[in-house]
């Protein structure tokens, strides 16, 4: 288990800097593009395409590292109230929905890849599949880290059973 825990972190390490590396490259093109638009009246074709990229890859990537750091929006206000035990199963209930959300994006991104891999992005000159490939990545870390929390749950002493 502890080394289902060390490849997590560092996949986490490595797509949470991707995603730094994809913001830093949307904020550059962004500006790029204003400025050869309003400065110098000359718009750049691709500069939106390459932008969108960019937003896809951003939150994918983030989404993913976000679930490895239990970053992700929880509304445990009804839960907090519950006893110990009913807090175990809604912990493991949130785990389990966020690995089957993410076996749907993983899914269906996959199907949306291969039926616009014969599709060009015009400005670009490359596939269109392209656009699914962050949902892809992000599905399958977001598997694998809602199941590394997961098994680190079932793995703890579980709760008492009384439901007080």
């Amino acid at each position: 288990m502890s080394w289902l825990i060390r490849l997590d972190a560092r996949l986490s390490r490595w797509v949470l800097h991707l995603a730094c590396v994809c913001l830093a490259a949307l904020g550059t093109i962004v500006i790029y593009g204003v400025v050869l638009r309003y400065a110098f009246n000359a718009a750049q074709p691709y500069v939106e395409q390459v932008a969108l990229l960019m937003v896809i890859s951003v939150a994918m990537f983030g989404a993913a590292a976000g679930v490895h750091g239990a970053g992700h929006i929880g509304l445990d206000s009804v839960a907090r109230l519950l006893p110990q035990r009913g807090r175990f199963v809604c912990s493991v209930l949130v785990h389990v929905l966020t690995m089957l959300f993410a076996v749907v994006l993983l899914w269906c991104s996959v199907q949306m890849g291969l039926s616009t891999y014969h599709d060009t992005i015009p400005t670009l000159g490359i596939t269109e599949a392209f656009r699914y490939l962050p949902p892809v990545v992000a599905g399958v870390l977001i598997t694998l880290f809602s199941f590394e929390h997961l098994m680190v749950l079932l793995t703890q002493k579980p709760p008492a059973l009384s439901w007080n």
